[in-house]
């Protein structure tokens, strides 16, 4: 009775120690940004990117310039001019601040509504090869262990390599 008890407890632990180890084989991680910056479209979205920010900031330095030039002329010019006519471009030096103003905030919300428009896709790609490889793998969880994702241990598989592969880089 006692080799019984013996050999069923033996067996019970054979059993739970084949069910960690494949529980253990059913995560996998990836690290998600660096797959992401890797990403050939990504490249050349952080290159329309930087192209559109320099066309932006373009603009905006020469309306700070024709703001400055004007600023220069109007203070030459205000002794000969009369009180209404040096208030009146007073307001004019004002009014193109402002539009000056309202221009950078316009173009900061356009680069960033550019941003996630080139961006989202390449994020939906990513998670789709994701999804595919972990699948085709028998994984049942994939983690992204991205810096600050919340993963302090990543010694599983790491399918980096493997979903690369699948999107053909």
């Amino acid at each position: 009775m006692k080799q019984l008890k013996t050999l069923a407890i033996a067996v019970v632990l054979a059993v739970g120690a084949v069910s960690f180890a494949n529980a253990q084989d059913k995560v996998a991680h990836v690290n998600v940004q660096q797959l992401v910056e890797d990403m050939p479209e990504m490249k050349a979205a952080r290159s329309e990117l930087e192209k559109l920010e320099k066309q932006y900031s373009a603009d905006l330095k020469s309306s700070g310039q024709e703001l400055q030039n004007k600023i220069k002329l109007y203070e030459s010019e205000a002794s000969g001019k009369t009180e209404e006519e040096n208030r009146q471009r007073a307001e004019e030096v004002q009014s193109m601040q402002n539009n000056i103003m309202q221009a950078r905030q316009t173009a900061e919300q356009e680069l960033q509504k550019k941003q996630m428009e080139l961006i989202q896709p390449i994020l939906e790609k990513a998670r789709q090869a994701i999804q595919k490889v972990g699948r085709e793998q028998g994984f049942k969880y994939v983690l992204d262990s991205s810096p600050n994702s919340g993963i302090l241990l990543a010694d599983g598989k790491d399918l980096l390599a493997d979903v690369k592969k699948e999107l053909g880089f």
